[in-house]
């Protein structure tokens, strides 16, 4: 007798044969790969064929693949991926889909297809800067309205642009460049013979 995933698989390249870029299976689960110019109609089809029924979206996140392989991976750079279930089935699925330019990243917005997206193609937006074509309202969700830059891109810096402190005399909140004071940084050392109820 075929399992859930053995049956998921044979009706994935039977739905879409040779549309999928690749089909993979990891920790249990399987992840296709598709075109972003292909992603709505798959999408659609995922949710509307009875064969496959992905009812829900319950994930979708942002991926920067520029350090991925410690910098020997040289496909394109960024990338989207929906976790999907369906309930009829009590099965998984992870979509995966690269945005086709690495300087301006932009993919189709499955909003029409799952309205569960929203918030998570905002996230992806706000920490990736991957723009979501469709998408009715993208704008930051996370960060600050005048935030600069994408946090989660490997080439963001760890201690941002700007910071961001209340000035009491202005009354205002107030934007400047970012002072990292250097200093030097000991371990303390603890020579106690009974420390934490432990005896050396």
């Amino acid at each position: 007798m075929k399992s859930k995933l053995e049956i998921l698989k044979a009706n994935l390249n039977k739905a879409f044969g040779d549309k999928l870029e690749s089909l993979s299976e990891s920790l249990g689960q399987l992840t296709i790969v598709v075109a972003a110019g292909n992603l709505i109609d798959l999408a659609t089809q995922l949710r509307d064929d009875p064969t496959l029924g992905f009812e829900q979206l319950i994930d979708l996140c942002g991926i920067d693949y520029s350090k991925y392989r410690n910098g020997e991976y040289d496909g394109l750079r960024f990338a989207s991926v929906s976790h999907l279930l369906s309930i009829s089935h009590n099965w998984r699925l992870r979509v995966r889909v690269f945005a086709p330019y690495n300087n301006a990243p932009v993919l189709p917005s499955l909003i029409e297809v799952w309205n569960s997206v929203n918030w998570y193609e905002r996230e992806a937006f706000d920490l990736y800067g991957i723009v979501f074509d469709g998408h009715p309202d993208l704008r930051r969700i996370l960060t600050d309205y005048g935030f600069i830059g994408h946090p989660f891109r490997k080439d963001f810096p760890l201690s941002g642009y700007v910071e961001m402190r209340y000035d009491s005399e202005k009354k205002q909140v107030i934007y400047q460049p970012v002072t990292i004071e250097s200093r030097e940084v000991t371990p303390r050392v603890i020579r106690e013979e009974r420390y934490g109820g432990l005896r050396h």
